[in-house]
């Protein structure tokens, strides 16, 4: 899977995705990011990326002159569609962080700021918007990156072994709940213990009892 990010903050991206198992994902050639400075496309001799907004308002809107010259650039070489992350998009959910690994090879992840884009780039070279949640944040950058790890430990050989995320909490093996809880040793911890049932080795009661704890 590529992943083609554009930002005006791309040092952000640094520590997250150079650590753990999205840097051995990258290391092993199971996914590719590449990280692309829209200020780097600008044609404004200070490289200004946003103006103030038509009609009024408070805040700044990025100008649509280096969002168009950056996505038609990151198009010639990633063929997957352009996501924005957005307040105004759809709510992510581990269904469509499943739907998309399995869909696409490729895709562009625009990271928005400010009061958000002008609205002929969303109009003509959007293919979707997606947000984490109903709260607004500063810039799309941590929108990019949750989406990034979702999608990432879907594609095999990311994670060691495929049970772990096929058995997820809101993964299709659990009906969309939340997982179960879970409980490793010691048996006894200041005077908590394990439900017996989990130390039984019986099989079919275990998971049983796992199903009635989903949420």
């Amino acid at each position: 899977m590529r992943f083609d990010i554009l930002t005006i903050f791309p040092q952000a991206f640094d520590s997250y995705l150079k650590e753990s198992i999205l840097k051995r994902a990258q290391k092993n050639k199971l996914i590719e990011i590449h990280i692309h400075d829209i200020r780097d496309f600008s044609k404004d001799k200070h490289k200004k990326v946003d103006d103030v907004p038509f009609g009024g308002g408070t805040g700044m809107v990025m100008t649509p002159q280096p969002l168009y010259d950056s996505i038609t650039f990151v198009k010639k070489k990633n063929k997957g569609p352009v996501i924005f992350l957005s307040p105004q998009g759809k709510i992510f959910t581990q269904s469509k962080a499943e739907k998309l690994s399995k869909k696409y090879d490729e895709l562009i992840l625009l990271c928005g700021r400010y009061e958000g884009i002008d609205q002929r780039i969303r109009d003509t070279l959007i293919d979707e918007e997606i947000s984490i949640g109903n709260y607004v944040l500063t810039g799309g950058e941590l929108p990019a990156m949750v989406t990034i790890d979702a999608i990432s430990r879907l594609i095999p050989g990311v994670i060691g072994k495929e049970q772990s995320h096929i058995q997820d909490s809101f993964s299709k093996a659990l009906k969309r709940k939340k997982e179960y809880p879970h409980y490793t040793r010691p048996k006894t911890f200041k005077g908590m213990k394990v439900p017996e049932i989990l130390t039984s080795g019986h099989h079919e009661k275990i998971k049983k009892w796992r199903e009635s704890k989903l949420k």
